[in-house]
């Protein structure tokens, strides 16, 4: 028996999985993706990389430059690792619009489509190419890293690519996003918190309105998913389970340097090492989207979805006590030398 939402698309129980029905939904919340788009701002009003930089116009431009070195002689090697690698994941930004361009009924295909799906995926990519402009930019100035083995990775990264797992699927993707944006807004504060406490207050200062624009970016995408598990909340539950259960990637998975096959898992070693990014954060992460979609509250679900619910209602508490061992393995890794600090190990 089919059943309805309130905006009268028929959901069909035969095939609830098909993306034919994925994509009358995303139709139907076309308002809804127009309204998200106020969590966007206006270029024109927004903060821009030069806004936080030296002046290349001023008649002390030199002087504004010894000084942002100055205080960049106060960050840690491992602080600086983290930063470059948070940097170099901003910095493959054709592939995450590529990524939402391939989402069932949420497509561009002209590159200057006016569905509201189209104007969020471009907005949102403007907003953050701001973000590796302005943290490369800074690496380079600071004199502080190997800028030509950040450029090699960077160029690796991009051609490699990146699968997150959503096979063309919205919902997937949504969900992917939700929790993605969230932990890099994480990364990126306490990246902001460290620099604070080794008095580089500039870049702290960068890294909290990355770390803003990424909150503002985790509320869009939760939203949409809001929307989403109002109207079909069988294969919003079915969909949350597949990309728990595929465990969320990060996105700079593929990054390489040409001399470190292992670059990513040890800069995830480092972010984890000294509390950046943990897997603790990722256990939060998955109750935060599990409590903000009432998962374990849902009502009337067919017996496939009503085990995904069930499963994802215990699986943060899983994750917490498998945190908790990785953390002690964390805490007695060797350090090991990045060619992003001239081969210093860190």
């Amino acid at each position: 028996m089919p059943f309805s939402d309130t905006s009268g698309v028929a959901l069909r129980t035969d095939n609830r999985n098909s993306y034919a029905q994925k994509v009358e939904i995303l139709e139907s919340m076309e308002d809804h993706a127009i309204a998200q788009l106020e969590l966007l701002n206006d270029p024109d009003t927004n903060w821009q990389p030069t806004d936080f930089l030296p002046d290349m116009r001023s008649e002390n431009w030199r002087e504004q430059i010894g000084e942002l070195r100055d205080v960049a002689q106060s960050l840690p090697d491992d602080v600086l690792v983290v930063l470059v690698g948070d940097m170099i994941t901003e910095e493959a930004l054709p592939t995450y619009q590529t990524m939402f361009n391939r989402f069932e009924g949420a497509q561009d295909p002209t590159g200057v489509g006016d569905s509201p799906w189209a104007k969020w995926s471009r907005a949102w990519t403007a907003e953050e190419n701001r973000h590796g402009d302005l943290l490369n930019r800074f690496l380079y100035l600071s004199g502080r890293v190997n800028m030509r083995a950040i450029e090699v990775t960077i160029q690796n990264l991009i051609r490699n690519g990146f699968n997150i797992g959503a096979d063309g699927d919205p919902y997937k993707g949504f969900i992917y996003t939700s929790f993605q944006e969230r932990a890099t807004k994480i990364s990126h504060n306490n990246v902001a918190k460290y620099a604070r406490s080794a008095g580089c207050k500039a870049l702290s200062k960068m890294c909290q309105l990355i770390s803003g624009d990424e909150a503002r970016h985790e509320e869009g995408y939760k939203r949409f998913m809001d929307k989403i598990f109002e109207l079909d909340p069988q294969n919003a539950v079915l969909a949350f389970q597949e990309m728990m259960k595929k465990t969320i990637q990060m996105p700079a998975k593929l990054m390489e340097d040409g001399q470190d096959k292992n670059i990513f898992k040890n800069f995830e070693t480092v972010a984890q090492r000294i509390g950046v990014y943990t897997a603790h954060d990722y256990a939060d992460i998955m109750k935060h989207l599990v409590d903000r979609w009432k998962v374990p509250t849902l009502t009337g679900l067919f017996d496939e979805a009503a085990k995904a619910q069930d499963y994802l209602s215990s699986l943060p508490e899983r994750y917490r006590k498998l945190a908790d061992r990785m953390e002690e393995k964390i805490a007695h890794s060797q350090p090991v030398p990045f060619s992003w600090v001239y081969g210093r190990a860190v």
